[in-house]
């Protein structure tokens, strides 16, 4: 158990049975009544945001979530393998663990996980990666005042729009929150 008092942002707290991660917080002294404490949930499974209220001083239940830096083996039918880099224990991770990070995911690469109770529960990727393109159309000559961009092909099967210049065969720099064309690489 935590105080609302002692809270703060990135923090994971067990409400109605959801893990929830704190993305923001404000302590309130309205002029009659007392303390609250307004905060900016994120369900750790889902994603949503949620904005929940509790009195100052009342405590809520941490969650302790464990994060690790594993790497990607392998996929095997809909599972992923992952090796510990300390250990060097392998896991399976069904799909839905991993998410939209196995759109940019390529074997050998490190991630970090977060577990919780021996379950994955979220999956961080770096902010960008360099990824190859297998396949697009050629680039149109002309029409290159304008931001043109074409479908392309990653060679972990993702899709993006890349512009126009762009080969087949070209590493290229991506947004993995997005999935946006950032620049060659």
């Amino acid at each position: 158990m935590v105080s609302t008092n002692n809270l703060k942002n990135g923090m994971t707290l067990l409400i109605d049975g959801k893990l929830q991660q704190i993305v923001d917080w404000n302590h309130h002294k309205p002029g009659k009544g007392g303390a609250v404490v307004r905060t900016k949930l994120k369900e750790v499974e889902t994603g949503k945001v949620v904005e929940k209220t509790f009195r100052a001083g009342e405590d809520v239940e941490q969650a302790i979530v464990e994060r690790s830096t594993v790497q990607f083996l392998y996929r095997e039918g809909d599972d992923y393998v992952l090796m510990n880099n300390e250990t060097y224990d392998q896991q399976n991770a069904p799909a839905p663990a991993i998410g939209d990070a196995a759109d940019f995911l390529v074997e050998g690469d490190e991630l970090q996980i977060q577990t919780y109770q021996g379950r994955i529960v979220g999956v961080e990727l770096p902010a960008s990666k360099v990824l190859e393109i297998t396949y697009t159309e050629p680039g149109v000559a002309g029409n290159t005042a304008t931001s043109a961009t074409k479908p392309a092909t990653l060679e972990t099967g993702k899709e993006i729009q890349v512009p126009l210049f762009i080969e087949q065969g070209e590493k290229v720099k991506v947004d993995t929150r997005t999935g946006a064309y950032i620049s060659r690489a």
